[in-house]
């Protein structure tokens, strides 16, 4: 469609002020967290209600234009890139609180919500909303809901599936829909779930519905020092078998300490290979109990020391440093690219020390900080763009590193998405039959496929040219490893 007729069509719907069309303006959105992918978009829309959302769809559905959603911005997996045809349709401006319901524990709010703004607002209710991504000041709910989103917490509290009770959807058609419900069990088919990490390839959410949480009475971080970032490794499955369910249990290696503790200044041990940072929440006697019980496990598992944080203020520190790890390493480098690959907790010691080997082989630093507690890594890759064929390299590290993950029982994605970023190891991890089912699902959903084309679900072609690139004979690489 010619882009004057779309900005004509597209005032009749939205003010002038929300269509964007100044091509210096539409570069603030010509990428996401991964920024080593840009493209710049027809233009850019702001609906504000619901009803300008289902409007836009009508119209883009009627002119078959594509339509890229975006929330804050934040996705490493440049699930909101923009179609160089299409536009893209930011929820920036709806991100209201619609209702608070304390005695059910739900919270109805709009998509543009950020995550840290659900658990400010439900706070003198003394509730919160669990999933806390590390991003967690500035994403958004319905991105959160795009990529099933978990966080430091995710362990004890489950992903963004497991704390949404349900959504309102626009789908490509402009129909709105309603899925799951405020009960334990709705009827049908659970379409709550498929759309859920659905990565804007299904319908625009314009609703969520989140499970609140009373605030814990007692919550304290316990920090494990080690010499060794296999024993560190290694102690975080000894502590889920022994019955103790942390609240989260996050790792860093050494590269990422230092990074941190240079950034925040959180008291982290700069000489430490790894360090554990064990949160126990509950009641006061039961989080006591749990303290000694897993100090004492990582202890037995090669500790050379751990801290309890004296105070809240220690305890924030302590987070603050993990939290803050993805931009500490950005000081360091001047690109980084972080891989999300989960794996079964045993192989977390074994996958690291491969991942050390790889990083050595490759010539690139590799700085672990994750959530060890559900086996989700997150790799950052230390590499600079300007130096021509280091990306190259670096996405093929990437690449191997997600290999492995899938060699070990494990997924390429934990909570980051697929978006561009690992559609190629969607061709390892799927057989031709699994992806093609994937593709019959989004049709029924969008038989036009104008949301978010091109993202997560790879094609026939496109996979027979990956494989030949990347997989001879059959084979994934390390061989030598234990097949799940």
């Amino acid at each position: 469609m010619n882009v004057n007729t779309l900005i004509e069509l597209m005032g009749a719907i939205l003010p002038k002020e929300c269509i964007i069309t100044d091509k210096n303006s539409l570069r603030v959105y010509e990428c996401d967290g991964l920024s080593a992918y840009r493209q710049i978009p027809l233009m850019v829309v702001l609906p504000g209600s619901t009803e300008q959302v289902q409007s836009i769809m009508r119209l883009c559905n009627e002119h078959a234009v594509p339509i890229v959603s975006r929330g804050g911005g934040t996705s490493l997996s440049g699930g909101a890139l923009p179609h160089k045809d299409g536009i893209v349709l930011s929820l920036a401006k709806m991100n209201k609180v619609l209702e608070i319901d304390e005695r059910s524990l739900i919270a109805r709010v709009q998509p543009g919500m950020r995550n840290l703004a659900i658990s400010e607002a439900v706070k003198p209710y003394g509730l919160y909303y669990a999933p806390d991504p590390s991003s967690q000041i500035a994403c958004t709910i319905g991105g959160n809901v795009a990529e099933n989103a978990g966080g430091v917490h995710c362990l004890k509290y489950g992903l963004t599936i497991h704390n949404v009770v349900s959504v309102q959807v626009v789908s490509s058609d402009g129909e709105l829909m309603e899925l799951g419900g405020s009960g334990f069990e709705s009827p049908g088919l659970d379409l709550l779930a498929l759309m859920v990490g659905s990565e804007g390839m299904l319908g625009i959410v314009t609703e969520v519905t989140v499970k609140l949480l009373p605030i814990p009475e007692v919550a304290k971080v316990l920090m494990g020092v080690f010499d060794s970032v296999e024993k560190a490794g290694n102690s975080v499955a000894v502590i889920i078998t022994s019955g103790i369910i942390p609240a989260g249990i996050e790792m860093m290696d050494n590269l990422a300490i230092r990074a941190a503790e240079g950034f925040v200044q959180a008291g982290y041990p700069v000489n430490a290979a790894a360090v554990l940072l064990c949160e126990l929440d509950g009641v006061q006697e039961e989080v006591d109990y749990q303290l000694s019980q897993v100090s004492k496990i990582l202890h037995e598992c090669g500790a050379v020391e751990t801290r309890v944080a004296r105070d809240e203020k220690e305890r924030a520190l302590f987070w603050s440093g993990r939290k803050a790890a993805f931009p500490a390493v950005g000081r360091i480098s001047p690109d980084y690219y972080c891989i999300d690959g989960t794996i079964p907790r045993k192989f977390l010691g074994k996958v690291l020390s491969e991942i050390n080997g790889l990083s050595e082989s490759y010539g690139l630093r590799v700085a672990n900080v994750f959530h060890a507690g559900d086996g989700n890594l997150h790799p950052l890759i230390l590499y600079d763009a300007n130096i021509p064929g280091e990306l190259e390299k670096t996405e093929e590290l990437g690449s191997r590193i997600l290999q492995l993950c899938i060699q070990v029982g494990g997924t390429i994605t934990g909570e980051h998405g697929v978006g561009i970023e690992k559609i190629g190891e969607m061709c390892i991890q799927f057989t031709d039959e699994e992806r093609e089912h994937f593709h019959l699902i989004r049709e029924c959903f969008d038989p036009k496929r104008i949301l978010n084309p091109g993202k997560a679900i790879p094609t026939l072609a496109r996979c027979a040219e990956h494989n030949l690139m990347h997989v001879h004979n059959g084979e994934l690489p390390f061989p030598e490893l234990e097949r799940f």
